[in-house]
């Protein structure tokens, strides 16, 4: 692997830096005036790019794209690379990496460190991620899994209570048992030494200077300091958030995280070594194995962590080849959505047109189905070799119907006998998207689980509650397990669907992912139906309503009274939207360069150049 250095070591990514200092002034000033659109006018004061050349909004979709007051401000057009994530400071650090000459998978270890400093209650050192790496030169994606794995010791009941009854989530999502092993910077470890250009050791710079100088807290993250989350409550959360008067921070004042510098500087240094292994790893088993529920993580388990690194789950979709990573992500359901929808004519319809939102809506409660039912970590669950064949989802794609009717998993070739799901799945996600100079792109999604992980912090991180998104309830009334029931060593599954879309001759045409919990799988599923069978350029597909439907229930967002109307008299009727919203981040490919965008319903942007 061919190292390079920086050309540009005179360009400090310290605080006192004039590109963070003019960020921080612009910042403090939109605030004051005007709070949601404050983060888009900062980033246009130090981030300024070629406004995006306009492709026009789609006819039948312009009545219903939700519009940020800022207008195109979160979109981008760029000749040479582009990055679209949740916070502007992620996107700018990424970018000085992508100038030095970097790669894609080195521009997300930077902005990841950001992420983790300035977005805690999303995604974090002390968490998990699945990653898809597109190599320009060969054209192959390869899925690299960070997804972290329970303890040695786990036991496959620890959720149940002594009445023989799951926890409350409440309860357990704080206890030290929510807690797996964390994987996200052993993951980034792996793809950067195969696909990075500059040294591991300079990519920690920019958080690393944030931590020690202060970064100002976004609206997204007062809120959260503020929510009613058993996490945000907890000794942890209440002493990093709040002042010494006792008054919680909000947006716009300053936060300092040395402990975090201080574990950014021994990770830059070790690797992923620096985290699972001495004094933090240490620090990591003794929160886990105190307080309530406490942990069986050991510093053994944490020392053996390795991440995964398989072929990408591509399949055929309308004359395109759509990428994921393959279970236990969420990347199968989206495929399966898909491959029901190919049977449909979807095509044919678009944005404004109820019965297109019906048939998603349909195929997204199928797949989740059979979802629920069937994945698992494939290392201890026999995967169903024919869920994702063809006559299969035809036969599927029947059920979408005219009218909303029961949904139940249906039986694919090579169906093992499993239990029902009891899985619970918050969210407290980010997803960003990569495209370098050289062509290569990445595709990541993120996360801690839930809102600050379980609550826990060490060393300036939050820690993980993934062991949540086991099946509380493991087995049937006869014994029989659940597909996702814990296990030593397993890996929870996960909703989490990075996706990368290739032209039929591996051409890369678009990369797209969100966070959102559970809702993730309907929302990446959203997106890529908007732009490739509705053909809308991706701030309006990203910008689209969401419709969720996961078994009877049905919510959304921002619906026009005709399409909530229209799917009522099939039966669908549509309720608020609950839980985590969607973050969706998006790079598509123009014949010129390329074009990003970002979800209006959270702080990130698209930029490049």
């Amino acid at each position: 692997m061919r190292h390079l250095t920086f050309d540009q070591k005179a360009q400090s990514f310290a605080p006192n830096n004039p590109l963070f200092s003019e960020f921080a002034l612009a910042l403090s000033l939109a605030r004051r005036a005007a709070p949601f659109a404050l983060t888009i006018a900062a980033v246009s004061a130090c981030m300024a790019t070629p406004a995006v050349a306009r492709a026009p909004v789609h006819p039948a979709a312009a009545e219903i794209i939700i519009t940020p007051a800022e207008g195109d401000a979160k979109a981008g057009f760029a000749r040479h690379a582009m990055i679209a994530a949740a916070n502007p400071l992620a996107v700018q650090t990424g970018l000085r990496v992508l100038r030095a000459g970097g790669s894609a998978v080195d521009a997300a270890v930077a902005v990841q460190a950001v992420l983790g400093l300035v977005e805690p209650e999303s995604s974090g050192l002390g968490g998990g991620s699945f990653m898809l790496f597109y190599d320009a030169r060969t054209h192959k994606v390869t899925a690299y899994d960070g997804r972290e794995v329970a303890p040695s010791h786990a036991d496959p009941r620890q959720f149940m209570g002594a009445d023989g009854k799951p926890l409350p989530f409440t309860t357990a999502v704080v206890g030290g048992i929510a807690s797996g092993v964390p994987g996200a910077i052993a993951m980034l470890e792996l793809a950067q030494k195969e696909h990075g250009r500059l040294k591991w050791h300079q990519l920690f710079g920019a958080a690393r200077g944030l931590a020690d100088g202060g970064f100002l807290v976004t609206g997204k993250l007062a809120r959260a300091i503020v929510s009613a989350a058993p996490q945000a409550k907890g000794a942890d959360a209440q002493a990093y958030f709040h002042k010494p008067d006792g008054t919680p921070y909000q947006a716009g004042e300053h936060i300092v995280n040395k402990a975090y510098a201080a574990a950014l500087d021994r990770i830059a240094a070790q690797g992923a070594r620096g985290l699972l292994t001495g004094p933090i790893a240490a620090d990591i088993v003794a929160k886990l194995t105190s307080g309530s529920l406490p942990s069986t993580m050991t510093l053994a388990d944490l020392a053996a962590y390795r991440p995964k690194k398989t072929e990408a789950l591509c399949l055929p979709y309308h004359g395109h080849v759509v990428c994921t990573p393959q279970a236990p992500a969420g990347g199968v359901a989206v495929h399966e959505a898909l491959g029901m929808l190919a049977h449909t004519d979807i095509a044919r319809r678009n944005a404004r047109d109820p019965m297109g939102w019906f048939q998603i809506a349909q195929a997204s409660r199928l797949a989740y189905a059979d979802r629920d039912r069937y994945e698992g970590d494939p290392a201890f669950v026999p995967f169903p070799s024919g869920l994702l064949a063809r006559d299969y989802t035809a036969e599927r794609a029947k059920l979408i119907g005219e009218q909303v009717g029961p949904v139940t998993f249906g039986t694919p070739k090579g169906a093992p006998k499993l239990g029902p799901d009891a899985t619970r799945e918050p969210g407290g996600t980010s997803h960003f998207v990569i495209a370098d100079a050289q062509g290569n792109v990445v595709s990541m999604t993120t996360t801690v689980e839930s809102i600050f992980g379980n609550g826990r912090m060490v060393d300036g991180f939050f820690l993980n509650n993934q062991l949540t998104d086991f099946s509380f309830a493991t087995t049937d009334r006869d014994g029989t397990p659940a597909a996702n029931a814990v296990a030593p060593g397993k890996r929870p599954r996960s909703s989490m669907a990075p996706a990368i879309i290739l032209s039929p001759k591996g051409s890369f045409e678009i990369a797209v992912g969100s966070p959102g919990g559970s809702s993730i799988i309907a929302y990446d599923l959203k997106a890529i139906v908007a732009m490739l069978d509705w053909k809308m350029r991706p701030q309006d597909a990203v910008s689209l309503p969401n419709l969720v439907a996961h078994g009877d229930v049905f919510t959304a967002d921002l619906f026009p009274p005709t399409i909530m109307d229209a799917l009522a008299a099939r039966g669908m009727v549509l309720q608020t939207a609950r839980g985590e919203n969607s973050g969706l981040h998006v790079i598509v490919r123009r014949a010129d360069g390329y074009e990003g965008a970002a979800d209006p319903r959270r702080e990130g942007v698209a930029r490049g150049f």
